[in-house]
C-alpha cells in the first residue's frame, strides 16, 4: 500500500442531480453533459498519478463506467451532509494507514496532474494543503491527520467556504500551503469563461428573441 491517497468525490450521473445551478440556465441534459465532461477530465488527470486512488460515489458504485477498478478503489460516500461525507472519507483513509490524503471533487476544468503532484509534495513540509477556488470555495484539501473541526457544522455552496476553512486551519497553529487559485464550473458564466467547447444556447440570447 502506498502511504498517499487521492480521494475523488463524484456524483452519480443522474439527470437533475448534478450541476443544479447550471441546469437552471442550460437545462438538465446540458448540465449532465457538462458534468460528465468534468468527470472525464478528472479521470484523465488522475490516471497516471503514482499514489493510491479512491473514487467515492454519491449514491452507488457505477458498474463499468470510466473509473477502472484496477486503478481506483470504488466506494460510496457516507454521511448526510457534504461535510460529514468528506470527514468520514478522511477518517477512513487515516484509519487504514495512509499518511498523506488529498481530496478533490470533479468541478474544475483547470485542475491538472501538476496541481495534484504539488499537493502531495507540499504535504512533506506542511500539515495541510488547500486549493482555493475563485468562487470562494476550495477545489482541493490535503492533510496528514484527520481534522473533524474542518467539517463539523459547515455549509457549502457559498462564497465564504474557503474563509471558514482557513479560520479552522489557523486554530490548529500548524503549517499550511495554498495552491494556485482555480475556477470551478457551477454557472453558465463559469462555462462561458472556461475552455470547454460546448455549443449551448446562451440563456441571455435565448431570452432576448
Amino acid at each position: 500500500m502506498d502511504k498517499s491517497l487521492l480521494i475523488i468525490f463524484v456524483k452519480n450521473l443522474v439527470p437533475g442531480h448534478v450541476k443544479t445551478r447550471l441546469a437552471e440556465e442550460i437545462g438538465i441534459d446540458g448540465a449532465l453533459d457538462v458534468y460528465q465532461y468534468l468527470v472525464e477530465h478528472t479521470a484523465e488527470i488522475t490516471e497516471e498519478l503514482e499514489v493510491d486512488k479512491a473514487v467515492f460515489y454519491s449514491e452507488y458504485v457505477e458498474i463499468e463506467d470510466i473509473w477502472d477498478d484496477s486503478q481506483y478503489k470504488l466506494l460510496i460516500q457516507k454521511g448526510k451532509t457534504l461535510g460529514e461525507r468528506m470527514s468520514n472519507a478522511f477518517e477512513k483513509a487515516f484509519e487504514t494507514g495512509y499518511e498523506k490524503v488529498v481530496i478533490i471533487g470533479s468541478d474544475s476544468i483547470e485542475i491538472s496532474e501538476k496541481h495534484l503532484n504539488e499537493a502531495f509534495k507540499q504535504l512533506d513540509e506542511h500539515e495541510y494543503v488547500i486549493g482555493p477556488a475563485k468562487d470562494g470555495g476550495y477545489y482541493l484539501l490535503g492533510m496528514k491527520g484527520h481534522a473533524p473541526s474542518f467539517f463539523e457544522g459547515k455549509k457549502y455552496g457559498h462564497d465564504k467556504v474557503l474563509k471558514e476553512l482557513l479560520e479552522e486551519v489557523a486554530k490548529t497553529q500548524k503549517e499550511f500551503f495554498l495552491l494556485e487559485e482555480l475556477s470551478d464550473i457551477d454557472t453558465f458564466q463559469d462555462l462561458k469563461d472556461s475552455d470547454i467547447d460546448f455549443q449551448f444556447v446562451d440563456p441571455d440570447e435565448e431570452g432576448s428573441h
